[in-house]
């Protein structure tokens, strides 16, 4: 076998072992990201857990990012996936400043790339395991959008993922306001938090918060919840359940 020969057999060997390998589960993942519109911008909010199926593995992991000048950016879901999206997000706006013409992508450019990313990765049956939350503002216009693991996307005034879709977006629905002031917006979302803390096995009582307004993104210093755990629901929760002792 010639060297050209030898090449191609190598190649074929290399597409055929490695080209069609698959994420069939996620390994490393994060819980909920809640998100709210506020008077002022976006107010964005996850706890900083790195689950390895049932174990908590890593208490600090960091999943809200600014993107550019006018975006923020939370996920949830598998930790190297989210690390891989913020590498197409940052040759995204690389290229976009390259251009040089005193234009910058928004949020709703970005959240359309996210959506086209993860539908496409969808389609190739690789999907990147994550939903996706994308905020921002820009020329005073406040913008909240999700995007999920197989491209279905939406905006909307509040939003949450994971078990926060299920168990804070209630509360945001009975509480959430359009003029909602940052003070108020950081105790709802926190409320939110402590309530996925109680029911959610894979949150953790460390969190942070992050801002977005048109003079830009602020991530805040991660900080911990004050809980309580004496409730009798908590001592007993069988307690009364068909079956129970």
């Amino acid at each position: 076998m010639n060297s050209i020969d030898s090449t191609h057999a190598h190649q074929h060997l290399a597409s055929s072992e490695f080209g069609s390998e698959r994420t069939l589960n996620p390994y490393v993942t994060g819980t909920s990201v809640v998100a709210i519109k506020y008077k002022d911008g976006i107010l964005m909010a996850a706890d900083m857990g790195g689950s390895y199926g049932y174990t908590l593995r890593y208490k600090s992991v960091e999943r809200l990012k600014p993107i550019g000048k006018h975006s923020l950016f939370g996920a949830s879901g598998e930790i190297s996936d989210f690390q891989e999206i913020l590498r197409y997000l940052d040759e995204l706006i690389l290229h976009d400043n390259m251009w040089d013409d005193g234009n910058s992508l928004g949020p709703k450019e970005v959240h359309n790339y996210l959506t086209r990313m993860m539908y496409n990765r969808r389609n190739k049956f690789n999907p990147l395991w994550n939903s996706l939350v994308l905020g921002g503002v820009k020329n005073g216009q406040k913008y909240l959008g999700m995007v999920s693991m197989i491209g279905v996307h939406f905006e909307d005034n509040h939003i949450a993922t994971g078990f926060g879709n299920h168990l804070a977006r209630p509360i945001l629905r009975e509480e959430w306001h359009e003029n909602i002031s940052f003070e108020d917006g950081v105790k709802l979302l926190e409320k939110c938090m402590r309530v996925l803390l109680y029911r959610d096995v894979s949150a953790v009582n460390k969190l942070q918060i992050a801002k977005i307004t048109e003079a830009g993104a602020v991530i805040y210093q991660p900080y911990s919840l004050k809980t309580f755990w004496g409730f009798s629901a908590f001592e007993n929760p069988t307690k009364g359940a068909e079956g129970s002792w």
